[in-house]
């Protein structure tokens, strides 16, 4: 039972660490930005498809952080009442739940607007003027929602390092506001050397 359980644990942190999609995606956008603001049909077309199929990626990483964990709660020493009297693991659990519902928006609301300008182009189209600009607020959001799900997975990563050792709370501000800020640099800068 113990290897089952140690098993689970790295299931579940594989699992998280996999959950970076949304860092790469705002790199990925950050990367696009540095080829210029005119469209160009290949890069747009496949930053976007990458984006697309990001979304069905996050959703079994997502299951398997939701699955692992609780199998770790059942076979583990805090059982499952620890998801409603461990105020880590149900802080760890909503915001499970609102990544999934932020993506759920992208995926089935945001991506789909966006992908509906450009349903009738291809490399031979010329593109209306109007094209980018009628886009760039749709894309705009979702960078936004991205930066924000970012945030959230480092939170849910800061707070599933306490399930069994709570930090202070002065602490906790700390690495949660510095969170925050790599999230909001992430969202500005391309970060070429990685923390720096």
């Amino acid at each position: 039972m113990e290897n089952l359980h140690e098993v689970l644990k790295l299931w579940h942190i594989i699992s998280f660490v996999f959950m970076s999609i949304p860092l790469f995606n705002l790199i990925v956008v950050n990367e696009r930005a540095l080829m210029g603001s005119s469209f160009n049909f290949g890069t747009d077309r496949y930053m976007e498809n990458i984006i697309r199929h990001g979304a069905v990626r996050c959703y079994v990483f997502q299951l398997s952080v939701f699955v692992s964990g609780i199998l770790l709660l059942v076979f583990g020493p805090l059982g499952i009442e620890a998801l409603w009297t461990n105020y880590i693991l149900l802080a760890k659990t909503i915001l499970l739940f609102t990544l999934m519902g932020l993506l759920s928006y992208v995926h089935f609301s945001l991506q789909p607007k966006i992908e509906s300008f450009f349903k009738d182009i291809t490399a031979d189209t010329k593109v209306p003027d109007n094209f980018l600009p009628s886009v760039k607020p749709f894309r705009i959001l979702r960078k936004r929602l991205a930066t924000v799900c970012l945030f959230l997975v480092l939170t849910t990563i800061i707070l599933g390092m306490q399930v069994y050792a709570p930090l202070s709370l002065t602490l906790n501000l700390i690495l949660i506001g510095l969170a925050g800020l790599f999230a909001w640099r992430v969202n500005k800068t391309l970060i070429l050397f990685g923390w720096l």
